[in-house]
């Protein structure tokens, strides 16, 4: 992996950047010393993300469940002992 020292990094960062988005991160270093690692995220493009229905698929709820609970329910407002 490449080290860049610091001053490197501040006159060169946006065609370092395009490396690492291009998949070759990069260490920068100040005095020899590594201090940060750049690498590209993987993050969603803008207008990709989709929130509603991300779980479709990966659960069941059941046909009650709008009626779960509903004697216990009863019975602690209801006025039963």
């Amino acid at each position: 992996m490449r080290i860049v020292n610091i001053h490197e990094a501040k006159t060169q960062l946006s065609r370092l950047v395009e490396q690492a988005v291009a998949g070759e991160p990069f260490i920068i270093a100040k005095a020899g010393r590594p201090l940060v690692k750049v690498m590209a995220l993987d993050a969603a493009e803008p207008g990709q993300e989709q929130r509603l229905g991300f779980m479709a698929g990966r659960f069941q709820v059941p046909d009650d469940f709008d009626r779960m609970g509903d004697e216990t329910i009863e019975k602690l407002f209801g006025g039963e002992q």
